[in-house]
């Protein structure tokens, strides 16, 4: 079953199967987080404000590509 996105998970690092940063989730919007995979300090204290944007640079997670939710990261399945 995959997992529901909230606006709780903005700001939240994503993370491959290995435990790999991939980049901050900068925004949601519906099943889709977008993820900004170089974030700087300006969007990461933006996205734990919930107050981030997608820009051009990031790229999307569809819910069903996360294998679990933790506080503060999305761990992706590995089998990408």
């Amino acid at each position: 079953m995959p997992v529901t996105f909230t606006d709780d998970d903005e700001g939240k690092e994503v993370v491959d199967a290995s435990g790999n940063t991939l980049g901050l989730v900068t925004e949601i919007e519906d099943d889709t987080a977008f993820v900004d995979p170089d974030p700087g300090l300006t969007e990461t204290v933006k996205a734990d404000l919930g107050r981030a944007d997608a820009d051009s640079d990031d790229y999307t997670v569809k819910q069903d590509a996360v294998e679990t939710k933790a506080d503060e990261k999305l761990h992706l399945r590995d089998n990408l």
